[in-house]
């Protein structure tokens, strides 16, 4: 695996959009394109800068490793996502509660805060599935 594919696999990982890292990265969004098409490479202040912005090390980004290697960790990430179905489960009987008058209170507005941070720290994980499963 490239640094071109790792750095797709990082970006669908964590839900992050090419507009996003190309902001956080003060490049354009191009760019990114390129160095995940393989047709240009970042230089090693944006490689770093990469790896601190993914939180991998930099050794990560720049050995050529078999997909086989991050496909391993399906088996990890799907039991991460299994342990969210109860989460989620609880977020759809919390949704009926809450609807169930068709007035939402500040009580009820600070569980459907809570209720996305939840589903926002699901989203990187169904990424990631999806990445995995070439979807």
């Amino acid at each position: 695996m490239n640094i071109g594919d790792k750095l797709l696999f990082l970006r669908n990982r964590s839900g992050c959009s090419q507009e996003n890292l190309a902001d956080a990265l003060d490049v354009s969004r191009q760019t990114v394109s390129k160095w995940e098409l393989g047709q240009s490479l970042p230089d090693a202040e944006k490689i770093v800068a990469i790896s601190n912005f993914f939180s991998v090390t930099t050794d990560f980004l720049l050995r050529d490793t078999s997909p086989v290697k991050i496909e391993k960790n399906l088996d990890r990430i799907v039991i991460e996502f299994a342990n969210s179905a109860s989460d989620l489960d609880k977020i759809s009987k919390d949704l009926v509660d809450i609807a169930r008058d068709g007035i939402i209170d500040e009580e009820e507005r600070l569980r459907l805060f809570e209720m996305v941070k939840t589903v926002d720290n699901i989203i990187p994980v169904i990424s990631e599935i999806k990445t995995l499963l070439n979807m």
